[in-house]
């Protein structure tokens, strides 16, 4: 995150982090089929609400920047999927930021339908509303400083493309059990006029996890690896750890990047599918 720069990028970040999933040390055959095409949901439902702390490194300290809310809504035959996020009074000294992400999935597919984002970074700003189109390869895009001044283009896109929010969601419901240690799985989203690549390494799973103001979990561990630009650095690696429970939800992100590290930790849940079932002992055990 580049103070001096016109963008901040703490929480746009802290929705990359939330999402990345993932060479392969055993034969093809003998691993599970994950098609990104097509994924049945046995994750999350509608009413599920997650809330996540921001925290961002500067000169070796930790300041609480800010708190990103994840919704699930049922539309019918789509879910309504939003991140908003804002800083905390107490940061808009150093950066005010209001930032809007919503997104439609087919509940079929788990793909984006509808992506739209509204960004408010200090003096800048960003509308910008994505269509896809999946069986044409295409992606309509109108995009602007705001609603009113956005003009369209359309740009080409691989088969099966995700946007940073449904790419949350379809990770959720990989079937992490079947996987063995240092899978990866390679998953590309479209994002500011381009697609990005992600790969996410999986480190296996790790017991009795602390999440600050949670208590303790029974966790699974990833080492995302990410493209250089303006988000993150070459050879930038980053940890999730996530909920070892038929919910999987994120519960730690944590990751350097331009100037500092961000980490962004799970505060509050309601509205899961299943009972929380990872969670072990108290925060103060």
């Amino acid at each position: 995150m580049m103070i001096n720069k016109k963008r901040n990028k703490l929480l746009s970040i802290a929705f990359l982090l939330s999402g990345s999933w993932i060479m392969v040390d055993k034969p093809v055959d003998t691993l599970p089929v994950i098609e990104a095409c097509q994924s049945e949901n046995i994750a999350f439902e509608a009413g599920e609400e997650i809330v996540y702390k921001l925290y961002y490194n500067w000169n070796f300290v930790w300041l609480a920047a800010g708190e990103v809310v994840f919704r699930v809504r049922d539309k019918g035959s789509t879910y309504h999927i939003s991140a908003h996020g804002r800083t905390y009074k107490s940061y808009e000294w150093f950066f005010k930021v209001r930032d809007k992400y919503d997104t439609y999935i087919d509940k079929e597919t788990l793909l984006p339908l509808v992506s739209i984002r509204d960004i408010q970074e200090g003096s800048y700003s960003l509308y910008d509303r994505v269509s896809f189109d999946h069986d044409a390869g295409k992606a309509v895009s109108l995009r602007g400083k705001t609603k009113e001044t956005a003009r369209e283009k359309v740009y080409d896109i691989d088969p099966c493309m995700h946007d940073l929010l449904s790419i949350v969601y379809f990770c959720r419901n990989i079937p992490f059990d079947s996987i063995p240690s240092n899978y990866r799985i390679p998953i590309k989203i479209f994002m500011d006029k381009e697609v990005w690549p992600l790969s996410v390494h999986y480190q296996g799973k790790e017991a009795e996890k602390k999440v600050k103001g949670q208590g303790k979990f029974q966790t699974i561990r990833f080492n995302p690896d990410v493209v250089a630009g303006d988000y993150f650095n070459e050879g930038t690696k980053m940890d999730i750890w996530v909920s070892d429970d038929a919910n999987r939800i994120p519960l730690i992100i944590e990751s350097p990047v331009s100037v500092g590290s961000v980490k962004a930790i799970l505060k509050s849940y309601s509205g899961l599918r299943y009972d929380m079932t990872a969670r072990t002992g108290n925060d103060d055990e």
